[in-house]
């Protein structure tokens, strides 16, 4: 049986006439910009993070570029950020004018760490993108400690935990998320957040993504257009209960693969020290990861490399990416995301780790 990489239609639905209904209650409301569905949307969602505040935007890359403004990052500044990632996280930043400066990352959570942050610092550092890669946890509290703030690219993170308890996007300064289609949260369309607990930056938010005003009258800054829609809004205020629980769902999912033989051939991703991901992408490695794509592709399985190319090496990052990081370079050559969601099967576990040692057997012919 084929095994699709995700599957984002069989959670949703059960829930598909209370999303409709939906739906209808916004056309006859007629309110279609900051009406009510984004701000109970924006209060649940920050509730759900143990946070104070959540602004709803366009998508999560103005989200990155808001949080970044907000912090009064601009030019002659460098935020840090790492390049095994998706290109938004870097492509955030020189709309602030400031320049990216990029940093490595740890091999086995693909997550930044305090020692591959510093040493990309310099005077000029004026904030860092920590970027919970796949949807594990980076060590947010021990970057702080640098001194600079942390803007939390907590994209594909929604749903993660920390060993204490406390939720990924709500450990930082600032946090942004994307509830894209094929997210943890998603919607049905673009959308995004900017989260915080600081009532400054929650206001300087808050008039950065309506044109810089506060009052459609007068203008205090420069502004966006990025403003998170009504009907978005009210989908995912529909599918925030189960969140949890299609969370649940991936890390069970995780612990089949884990007690599966994939091992065997292949380097499983492993969690962050204590943390528990909420595993958005289920990413593995291999020396020859075109050769396991092919047997998985033979078997109908679906399977993806993300990242080949990092983003310091992408055409448009080359002027600022003249940096070696060698543990970037050789995840980007290695890593392929297999099959991986809320409702992903034993079965369909068993028939990956079966099409992935097709390798270990064609190598031996």
């Amino acid at each position: 049986m084929p095994v699709p990489l995700f599957d984002t239609a069989t959670p949703l639905a059960p829930l598909r006439d209370e999303l409709v209904a939906k739906l209808g209650e916004v056309f006859d409301s007629g309110r279609y910009i900051l009406g009510p569905e984004v701000r109970g949307f924006e209060e649940e969602f920050a509730a759900s993070l143990g946070a104070r505040h959540a602004i709803g935007v366009a998508n999560g890359t103005d989200a990155l570029t808001l949080a970044l403004r907000a912090l009064g990052v601009g030019p002659g500044d460098e935020v840090i950020v790492p390049s095994f990632t998706f290109y938004a996280s870097a492509e955030a930043i020189p709309p602030t004018g400031a320049r990216p400066v990029f940093c490595d990352v740890d091999p086995d959570t693909f997550c930044v760490t305090q020692e591959t942050v510093q040493a990309a610092m310099t005077p000029r550092t004026k904030a860092v993108i920590v970027v919970h890669l796949f949807g594990n946890v980076a060590p947010v509290e021990e970057i702080e400690a640098l001194g600079v703030p942390v803007v939390e690219d907590a994209a594909q993170a929604a749903g993660a935990l920390t060993a204490e308890g406390r939720r990924a996007g709500s450990l930082g300064t600032v946090a942004t998320f994307s509830f894209f289609p094929s997210k943890n949260l998603g919607a049905f369309g673009d959308a995004g957040a900017v989260v915080t607990s600081d009532e400054a930056l929650d206001e300087r938010v808050r008039m950065l993504r309506f044109h810089g005003s506060r009052d459609k009258e007068s203008f205090e800054l420069v502004g966006y257009n990025s403003r998170l829609d009504e009907l978005q809004a009210a989908l995912l205020r529909v599918t925030l209960p189960y969140l949890d629980a299609w969370c649940d769902g991936r890390r069970a999912a995780a612990a089949a693969y884990e007690e599966s033989d994939l091992g065997e051939v292949a380097q499983l991703p492993q969690p962050a020290a204590g943390c528990t991901p909420a595993w958005h992408l289920y990413v593995v490695r291999h020396p020859r990861a075109d050769d396991l794509a092919a047997a998985l592709q033979a078997a109908e399985i679906g399977h993806k490399a993300y990242y080949r190319v990092p983003t310091h090496r992408q055409p448009a990052m080359r002027e600022f990416g003249a940096v070696e990081l060698p543990v970037t370079d050789e995840l980007a050559r290695t890593h392929l995301a297999i099959p991986m969601s809320p409702v992903l099967s034993r079965e369909q576990v068993a028939e990956v780790s079966e099409a992935a040692h097709a390798v270990v057997a064609n190598r031996m012919r």
